[in-house]
């Protein structure tokens, strides 16, 4: 399995980052792809990172996860990435696994792909996950969707996604060694 992680200006840091390391720990390759004409990057904090590649140079993988960390403005300029959406909708017409935190799930759920699924959001962005019903979780895998509510979930929801791709023992494990609760 292969994870792409989308990186726009403006991205949450830690709903990037945590999850990039946790996924590479359990041996999942992740590519976190800059939607910007740069691959370097700054979050939301004034934290900068390199992308390993642009969007437009990159070759996707059919058989992927695709992953939206929230934070603003990042999440307004993923929203505003025709060629991601483009790609997202390929993705979900295919039945393909998507994830997104924060205030990212609002790109799937103005897109229409949250209709008729569970899913969770960054409180006061539950409007704009259109015909989904809104869980009470900090973390959520609904139909071919996962979403999470916020930073402090990030390590959590990664884990959850490590579980179903890698199986339980290797999340546990990676908790355990990180010591989280």
């Amino acid at each position: 399995m292969q994870i792409y992680l989308f990186l726009a200006e403006g991205f949450e840091e830690i709903e990037a980052i945590a999850p990039i390391d946790i996924f590479r720990r359990a041996g999942i390759i992740v590519t976190t792809v800059s939607i910007s004409n740069e691959k370097t990057v700054t979050g939301a904090h004034g934290i900068t990172i390199l992308g390993d590649s642009i969007f437009e140079e990159t070759n996707f993988v059919e058989d992927s996860l695709l992953f939206l960390p929230g934070g603003l403005p990042g999440t307004i300029n993923l929203d505003n990435h025709s060629g991601l959406k483009a790609l997202i909708q390929k993705h979900s017409n295919k039945g393909n696994k998507m994830a997104a935190i924060c205030a990212a799930p609002s790109v799937f759920g103005k897109m229409g792909l949250l209709a008729d699924k569970e899913a969770i959001c960054y409180p006061g962005f539950e409007n704009q996950l259109v015909e989904a019903t809104i869980s009470n979780v900090d973390a959520i895998y609904s139909g071919n969707i996962y979403t999470a509510k916020a930073a402090g979930t990030a390590m959590d929801f990664a884990l959850m996604i490590v579980s179903d791709f890698k199986g339980k023992e290797v999340a546990e494990a990676i908790r355990s060694a990180m010591f989280i609760k």
